[in-house]
């Protein structure tokens, strides 16, 4: 199969041919159909977050499986599936308490010193490792996977559309109503509105917030934000965003989302709260990167916190997630900004990081 493969930090990916295994025990393999290009990917070339090499990137995709190994009860040879990097057993604390997404049990993981998967052979025909990336490697013609880290859906749901709520989608949805849990009437700021962003102002319009206020320093994204349901805007370049969004408040937001992963936006996103309120940083913020804080604003029982892959259920949720397309209530259309080959995947990760797109997805043929 042809792949996108990562093999040295901060340099462009290669498209190579690789060979895939078959599936084992609770494995499937999927045909990929289309793959969103993600910024999550490009904090691996860049290296700000580390990850063995050489491996085929991508995670945030749909496809059909074309086969099942022995004990696969959750799909069948035909179905559409969409992916999701936050595996789960279904039988550990974590998934027992309804956090799936927190799910870090070692038997939906390859044993240690077992024989890879995925490889590569070279021009000496000599067959190497190749590291599979977040359970998924989904910028290659196929992908091998554990039944639990893909869900099948309704097959009249389009693949580009699809491969969306995979990651971007399902996270930024998901702060709202999981992580956060957003209330109806309550006031909401999103700051960064790329895809996840965008995604995560949809939700809150989902979800009934009173206000909703989308922060960026591109013209054009806070456009499409208002799209999304953006009730204000706010131009990161023209002053201090944390008074702009008091002054409009009256005091400060319920419920803020860190979409970009800095160390400056993520202490925004905490003084920008009325007291009571809590931060939500989605963004990755660089590993090794500390974030300050006044103590004196948990007097007022201000709260941040994390939010993984928008705390999924994902084989609950993203059925549901397409059926709100579906029905019009959820906006993915208006996330694609173009779609691409295989081979232009690189020019995707340029437009990322100029920030000039919401979102490029790689369309298989």
């Amino acid at each position: 199969m042809k792949a996108a493969v990562l093999r040295e930090v901060g340099k462009p990916l290669v498209i190579e041919d690789v060979a895939i295994g078959k599936p084992g025990p609770r494995e499937v393999l999927i045909r990929t159909k289309a793959a969103g290009v993600c910024h999550s990917d490009l904090h691996f070339i860049e290296g700000s977050y580390s990850h063995p090499m050489p491996a085929v990137l991508g995670h945030e995709s749909a496809g059909i499986v074309e086969a099942v190994g022995d004990e696969v009860r959750t799909v069948k040879v035909g179905d559409h599936v969409i992916t999701c990097l936050s595996v789960y057993c279904g039988h550990c604390e974590v998934c027992l308490t309804g956090h799936m997404s927190l799910c870090t049990s070692p038997e939906t993981k390859r044993p240690k010193g077992s024989a890879p998967r995925l490889f590569k052979e070279d021009l000496n025909g000599v067959t190497g490792p190749m590291a599979q990336f977040l359970n998924l490697s989904s910028f290659a013609e196929m992908m091998l996977v554990h039944e639990h880290a893909c869900v099948a859906i309704r097959k009249d749901m389009p693949f580009d559309r699809a491969a969306l709520l995979g990651c971007s989608v399902t996270t930024g949805i998901g702060a709202v109503i999981h992580t956060s849990k957003v209330q109806p009437g309550e006031t909401v700021a999103v700051i960064g509105c790329g895809g996840v962003g965008l995604a995560t102002i949809n939700g809150a319009a989902i979800a009934g917030a009173g206000r909703i206020i989308a922060i960026d320093r591109q013209p054009s994204k806070l456009e499409l934000a208002k799209t999304f349901g953006a009730t204000d805007v706010i131009d990161a370049n023209a002053g201090d965003v944390v008074k702009q969004v008091q002054e409009l408040t009256g005091g400060g937001v319920h419920h803020s989302f860190e979409a970009i992963g800095l160390k400056a936006t993520a202490e925004q996103a905490f003084k920008m709260l009325r007291r009571g309120g809590t931060a939500n940083i989605i963004g990755m913020i660089p590993v090794g990167t500390m974030i300050e804080l006044h103590g004196v604003d948990f007097l007022g029982e201000r709260k941040i916190q994390g939010s993984y892959m928008g705390s999924n259920r994902f084989p609950v949720d993203m059925p549901r997630f397409v059926d709100f397309y579906m029905n019009g209530k959820l906006k993915l259309d208006e996330l694609i900004s173009r779609r691409i080959k295989l081979e232009d995947v690189n020019s995707a990760f340029d437009e990322l990081k100029r920030g000039e797109l919401a979102r490029s997805v790689i369309v298989f043929d």
